[in-house]
């Protein structure tokens, strides 16, 4: 399998490419967030190119190790009849960046375009609130050799646009995916609208391309559209090469030069990238590999994590954020700034745990009641009853009682159902209203049977 993509993502601006506009279109009442100028209406001519855009363009290309066109950069028209396009052309960026790398991937050039609207077949309706929103366009070589690679690669470059804060991610990202096997013809697949998405369609077409040449049917030069819901690619178009959009420069745009200085000035603010980010963690903090991508997979998770050590240990503080308050932003489907959960909070917590004032399993239960939770751990611990550990005499004491109630247990762990310890543990946990020590009390169970 050979794989390229072309990953379209809106840059974060709050105006439009060439006009004042906002670019707030998922907000805005349908066709109020336009002008004259984002609908290319006669006579309307575009402003000179928003000076943000460029600068968040410039440093995603920077951050994915680009050269920068710093000869006469220009807008070039791209020709096609689409009811989203209300100029028939769409305004294209001759490459900013080029010769870039991520996760071993080339990546061929990157060049900005504006946003066209949204055209809605089956209503027949088009919304042109997102019309000259700026988007950036990252094209890779044709690197990638299977789907799991390509969702790796979207992975780590939702990061690094994540991390840039020029760009808004995943939920504005729109992928083409151009596939082909043992060096047939070229499939492209439109709109792809999410890494697994992406991935997916992948696996379809490469089963499709793989039979049909099995059956010694050439594979067509076409583009595809991908149909989530019923996880197949179909037929919209023969491929169209460079010359059928007939690009001509922007008459209407003057050029652009980018200079040393502004390159410097950039360079100068630039957010560390996840990768350095990640190998700085595994090395300051002496935390393993997974432990230092975990936390460096959202930079307000790594920047929270950063402020935590400041007064917990890096290792306890890696161990907790990365298993347990992972899981709690995944199973509530938030991130860390949405959940509200401040370092602060988190610090309070590792406190009550790391000076033995609750359990284990008591921070385990506190912490899935802190996501958008104005009573502070502590509180949170005092209320639930949770405050206080058991010592050891406590344990045995209600170990012995668990054992002498639960017969059959000590009957199935003797006949080698080690399994039956758990069922023994969670009544330990019973008489002692959560406040025994997991670890502990398993040794003293185990003691005790033996």
């Amino acid at each position: 399998m050979m794989c390229g993509l072309e990953i379209h993502v809106q840059l974060e601006t709050e105006s439009k490419l060439f006009c004042e506009c906002k670019t707030n279109y998922k907000e805005a009442p349908a066709n109020t967030n336009i002008c004259p100028i984002c609908l290319n209406q006669p006579g309307a001519k575009p402003y000179p190119t928003n000076e943000k855009a460029i600068k968040n363009a410039l440093m995603i290309s920077l951050m994915l190790n680009c050269k920068i066109e710093q000869n006469q950069a220009y807008f070039m028209r791209k020709h096609y009849d689409y009811p989203d396009l209300s100029s028939g052309y769409q305004r294209t960026s001759i490459p900013i960046g080029y010769e870039g790398e991520l996760n071993g991937i080339r990546i061929r050039e990157i060049h900005m375009e504006e946003d066209p609207g949204q055209y809605k077949p089956d209503r027949g309706t088009v919304d042109f609130n997102r019309s000259g929103i700026p988007l950036i366009e990252i094209v890779t070589e044709p690197d990638i050799k299977s789907p799991e690679e390509a969702r790796n690669f979207l992975k780590e470059l939702i990061r690094v646009l994540q991390y840039s804060k020029g760009a808004r991610g995943e939920g504005t990202m729109r992928a083409d995916v151009n596939v082909s096997i043992n060096g047939g013809n070229r499939v492209e697949m439109k709109n792809i609208n999410s890494i697994k998405g992406a991935f997916k369609a992948l696996k379809f077409e490469v089963v499709r391309q793989k039979n049909l040449t099995k059956r010694g049917i050439e594979i067509k030069q076409e583009t595809r559209a991908y149909l989530e819901t019923q996880m197949i690619t179909v037929s919209m178009r023969d491929k169209e090469n460079a010359d059928d959009y007939r690009f001509i420069p922007d008459p209407d745009l003057p050029p652009m030069q980018i200079s040393d200085k502004q390159i410097n000035d950039i360079i100068e603010i630039m957010p560390e990238t996840p990768y350095n980010k990640a190998k700085r963690f595994e090395k300051q903090y002496g935390i393993d590999k997974e432990s230092a991508k975990v936390l460096t997979s959202e930079i307000d998770l790594a920047d929270t994590y950063e402020n935590v050590v400041k007064e917990i240990s890096p290792e306890f503080a890696a161990l907790w954020m990365k298993d347990e308050l992972k899981r709690v932003l995944t199973y509530n489907k938030i991130d860390l700034v949405e959940s509200e959960i401040t370092s602060q909070d988190l610090i309070e917590l590792f406190n009550l745990l790391e000076n033995k004032k609750i359990t284990t399993k008591a921070g385990q239960r506190i912490i899935e009641k802190m996501p958008n939770e104005e009573k502070t751990p502590k509180v949170l611990a005092e209320e639930l009853g949770l405050i206080g550990v058991v010592e050891e005499d406590g344990i045995v004491k209600a170990a012995k009682q668990a054992i002498d109630e639960n017969p059959k247990a000590v009957e199935d762990y003797n006949n080698g159902q080690k399994n039956s310890i758990n069922f023994l543990m969670g009544q330990v946990m019973r008489l002692t209203r959560g406040k025994a020590d997991p670890g502990e009390t398993v040794k003293i169970l185990n003691d005790l049977l033996k």
